[in-house]
């Protein structure tokens, strides 16, 4: 039987194959396209749920708007030049050889000649309109700007025309340029493919199609040149690139001018080329393009040189005097330093006894807790389950205790489920079952208890304390720090509930599981959402699993500052959102700025850098972007909601005209902050990263003297921080506190840091200089903010006064016998030291150090617990269990004021076992044995060592922190029977716990 003769001829590829390939194109480009729209309609769905659909799309309706007529003007420019150069080509050419050079070109590309006529200037407009469309918030400022009511004062423009005006000028003639040169090269380029333009021996043959289309071009660009020369003149006044910001001496007087001259004479140069178009000589175009180069060089460059070198230099001084008198001014009132207020502080080295008298409510609330130490207490003695962690760095705030207002060191219980159990770490239990944190655990910030723990206001499962409990706020924590990529929450009434919610809090009542009742991300129910969310996330199991139901949500996006971040782009964000129990809610607290780099005369500050600091490079806190500005408010402060997250944003400097501006673009997205309630308003704190700008600025603009800005001779440095552990000095963080400053009446909640003289290659003269606090009270009545809120205050110490720094001042707590040989004892064992941080205050008249000391055992589960306090003054050091005592020793005998912990003074913390210590005559005796028992064992263990016998080493470890804790009994008691005779640890039971050094302070090295 013979096969049927085939209907395709042979050789002939079959036409299912030859469909075959664009099937797989089209097929791709539809997945591609459905992956595009699932994120873009998954972010309408996060955007609508929470209430900032206006910002989603004003933005990107910005940027489509922006992107299209980018690339309009582009595509329409090269397509044009391309074409017209095209259709203008000879119908001949005279030269047989050029001929047919160019009709091998052109026989190559006739075949694609459509494709690259539209191809090239749609690629050249793609990449166009997308750098347009970057540009959106220039756009979207220039539109709905606003005032400052301030005028620069060279060219007399208010300074929203240097803010928002000029960037959109400069972004729009540095795109029309960019348009011109690529839209004028494509249509040479195809002249020449043409045969408009030629090479020839004896010269350059150009049609005169050619010459009025270059002739066009090259008018074109010259007059965007010479705009681009006007709108120099005024970005002069931004110029950063001398020792002082804005326009000086030359700038105003040669370089300005010269910008003009430069912006008339390529006006002139351009009508030389449409004259030129039309007669056809070219020789005067040429002329004035020469000259134009010729002029640009010397007027642009030599003549400002010349200036500098033979006038400006000599008299230096003299002549910037007007103009660093205006970048001290401008550059104070960019960074809100203007209203600063300064008082010179007579510090006092001498430590008199009762000095702390008029300070009483200040010593009453120095803090002991160090934020950045404690964690670890936090998650040994409140952590409860391993799917439960707690911050590296804590945060301080402040809440009303028994009608005072208490330092507080708070944090949240937030969820990790990275520590389930190996077997347990499926997709169902990492986003349905584990899906939240619970509670919050705060902290007296200046007591703890006799044996060194944090005395806890809040804490507990379930949570209980001052602030509340289970009845009076959501403890539930679904939005944090550490939150989940995403959690599948919600369910419909009476079904079972799923997540894990927290402990019982009784024994043997296992967990307790809940079903989330808020609104807080997109429906997830319907399969369309599934499937959209299964792309997003790149997971089957969201779309398979029968954990997710018709009523489910998707939370995602949950750490605060980026969900701030992402519904107000215009903003900021600062590196640190903290969490506050307000209004039955646990709300973070997240501070916005708006800034700039473009306010005339400002000094320019890389965010980065100025907000680096021991806690950044730490890792515990996060530095602001790698960006400069020159102006920055504090213009927005934010709340997210831990459990629904819900975001508000309220306008707290509503006199910012960038923030006015930005209300124009988004009028629904902020609200007064006459809407704040009481609760969020008593919370509400200075901000940190705004503080470390000012004050790095404040290093050298605290000086308003023209004369000695200049020489420089006045500059201050931030000073290292003391007790961080790095191979570098970094930066001191800035620390809160309650604090009353030598003009108040009562304490106030402030933000403070120290100045020392300026650092110069790693080395500096460690003694202070000046003091700065920022009133971080907005008070505690709806709507309305506190006067005193935001107020700077410096203290300027005279540098006669020679008053240590917190460098100097920590050298001298490591020096003194007596504490290093107690310290070093404590180090023997099987423990670390670790040194808090360390806070000076301007108290009694002069500046008093303070530093709890912790100690820490070995062994996974051990945490620091407070032992000691370091206080100094001057040139004299207090060491003592309680900053009472140390006090105490500190002012001789008598501070004039009872420190928070004074309750503990004379209490022993209690024996292993549970016995407590008996106070009795024979205590400097059992202090004296325990010492020698620690010695002895501290001995027996090194020679243990060093012939190599762990486990002897390992006995007298133990026998060393056995001694050890009776010496601190001991001690205790003789607190108990002599106050004002207690010994440190290292102390023989003759010796004097009497605070070391004199009255008169010694000059440290270098001074």
């Amino acid at each position: 039987m013979s096969r049927p003769t085939s209907p395709i001829p042979p050789g002939r590829p079959s036409t299912r194959r030859g469909a075959l390939t664009p099937t797989l194109i089209v097929v791709a480009l539809v997945v591609v396209g459905f992956i595009f729209f699932a994120n873009v309609w998954t972010d309408v769905l996060w955007y609508r749920q929470l209430g900032f659909f206006e910002v989603f799309l004003t933005e990107n309706l910005a940027r489509i708007g922006i992107f299209v007529a980018g690339f309009t003007i582009m595509f329409l420019a090269v397509f044009f030049a391309v074409r017209i150069a095209y259709h203008a080509r000879p119908v001949y050419a005279p030269d047989s050889e050029i001929r047919d050079n160019l009709n091998r070109y052109q026989a190559q590309l006739e075949p694609v000649r459509r494709v690259v006529m539209i191809g090239l200037p749609l690629v050249f407009g793609l990449f166009a309109g997308s750098a347009a469309a970057s540009q959106w918030q220039r756009v979207l400022l220039f539109f709905n700007q606003e005032q400052f009511g301030q005028n620069d004062p060279v060219f007399n423009m208010d300074i929203s025309f240097y803010l928002m005006t000029l960037p959109f000028l400069g972004f729009i003639t540095g795109f029309l340029i960019s348009v011109v040169v690529i839209a004028g090269i494509a249509g040479i380029l195809t002249h020449y493919l043409y045969g408009s333009i030629r090479l020839m021996e004896r010269g350059i043959f150009t049609s005169r199609a050619a010459q009025i289309h270059l002739a066009v071009t090259g008018a074109a660009f010259l007059i965007l040149l010479g705009v681009n020369f006007w709108l120099d003149r005024f970005s002069s006044v931004q110029n950063n690139g001398g020792r002082w910001a804005g326009a000086l001496y030359t700038d105003v007087n040669a370089v300005i001018p010269t910008k003009a001259i430069l912006a008339v004479a390529a006006v002139l140069v351009a009508i030389l080329f449409i004259v030129a178009a039309v007669i056809g000589r070219w020789r005067l175009p040429v002329i004035g393009t020469a000259m134009l180069i010729i002029t640009s060089i010397l007027a642009g460059g030599v003549y400002p040189w010349v200036i500098q070198q033979f006038q400006v230099r000599p008299s230096e001084q003299t002549l910037e005097n007007p103009y660093i008198k205006r970048n001290i001014e401008m550059t104070r009132a960019a960074y809100g330093l203007d209203k600063i207020q300064v008082d010179r502080y007579n510090a006092t080295n001498t430590a008199s006894t009762g000095a702390l008298a008029p300070d009483a409510q200040t010593t009453a609330n120095i803090r002991l807790l160090d934020p950045n130490l404690i964690s670890d207490a936090f998650s040994q003695l409140e952590q409860y389950r391993p799917y439960y962690q707690f911050p590296e760095a804590l945060n301080v705030d402040r809440y009303e205790v028994d009608g005072k207002i208490q330092d507080t060191v708070i944090a949240v219980r937030e969820l990790n489920p990275e520590n389930v159990a190996a077997n347990q770490q499926g997709w169902l239990n990492q986003h349905v079952v584990y899906t939240h944190g619970y509670g919050v655990v705060a902290a007296k910030g200046n007591k703890f208890t006799v044996d060194g723990k944090p005395e806890f206001l809040q804490s507990g499962i379930p949570s209980t304390g001052v602030l509340g409990d289970d009845s009076t706020y959501e403890p539930r924590i679904y939005f944090g720090e550490t939150s989940p990529e995403y959690s599948i929450v919600g369910a419909p009434d009476g079904a079972p509930s799923r997540e894990q919610d927290r402990p019982s809090g009784r024994e043997g009542e296992g967990e307790t599981q809940y079903t989330f009742e808020g609104n807080g991300g997109p429906n997830v129910g319907s399969f369309f959402n599934k499937v959209l969310y299964s792309i997003k996330f790149q997971s089957s199991d969201l779309l398979l699993s029968d954990g997710v139901n018709e009523e489910s949500q998707i939370l995602y996006e949950r750490n605060p500052r980026e969900r701030v971040q992402k519904v107000a782009p215009y903003l900021t964000v600062d590196g640190n959102a903290y969490p506050a129990v307000v209004d039955g809610r646990v709300k973070w607290i997240v501070d916005g700025y708006t800034t700039s780099q473009y306010y005339p005369y400002s000094q320019q500050e890389q965010l980065s850098e100025a907000t680096t600091d021991s806690q950044t490079t730490s890792g515990r806190a996060v530095a602001l972007p790698n960006s400069s500005v020159n102006y920055i408010r504090n213009s927005v402060k934010a709340t997210v909601d831990a459990y629904d997250g819900s975001v508000t944003l309220y306008a707290w400097d509503d006199q910012d005209p960038l923030l006015k501006a930005w209300q124009n673009v988004f009028p629904t997205s902020l609200k007064p902050f006459s809407e704040m309630s009481a609760d969020v308003m008593s919370h509400v704190r200075y901000p940190e990263d705004l503080f470390k700008v000012q004050r790095e600025l404040l290093g050298r603009y605290h000086v308003t003297d023209p004369t000695s800005f200049y020489k420089s001779d006045e500059v201050w440095s931030v000073p290292a921080d003391p007790t961080a552990d790095s191979a570098t000095d970094v930066k001191q963080p800035p620390f809160y506190m309650s604090l009353q400053m030598p003009d108040q009446e009562t304490p106030a909640f402030q933000l403070t840091s120290s100045f020392i003289p300026q650092i110069v290659n790693g080395n500096a003269r460690n003694v202070l200089y000046g003091f700065l606090a920022a009133d971080s009270d907005a008070g505690n009545e709806k709507g309305v903010k506190a006067e005193s809120y935001g107020k700077l205050r410096l203290l300027q110490i005279p540098p006669e006064t020679q008053v240590p720094g917190p460098g100097q001042a920590q050298n001298k707590f490591n020096s003194d016998p007596t504490v290093s040989q107690a310290l070093n004892l404590l180090r023997q064992g099987a423990s670390d030291v670790l040194n808090g941080n360390l806070l000076t205050l301007p108290v009694g008249g002069g500046i008093l150090y303070v530093q709890p000391v912790y100690l820490k055992s070995t062994g996974e589960t051990s945490y620091p617990t407070l032992q000691r306090v370091l206080v100094a003054f001057g040139d004299k050091v207090g060491f003592a269990p309680t900053l009472d005592e140390a006090l105490k020793q500190l002012f001789g005998g008598d501070s004039g004021a009872a420190a928070g912990d004074s309750d503990n003074n004379g209490q022993a913390p209690p024996a292993p076992g549970g016995t407590p210590p008996v106070v009795g005559a024979d205590a400097k005796a059992d202090l004296k044995a325990a010492l020698e028992e620690a010695n002895a064992a501290i001995q027996a263990g090194q020679a243990a060592l060093a012939a190599g016998d762990f486990a002897a080493y390992g006995e007298e470890q133990k026998k060393l922190a056995a001694a050890l804790q009776r010496a601190l009994e001991a001690e205790g008691r003789i607190v108990v029977t002599a106050p004002e005779a207690a010994p440190s640890p290292a102390a023989t039971p003759t010796e004097s716990p009497a605070p070391t050094g004199t009255a008169t302070p010694s000059p440290s090295p270098g001074t």
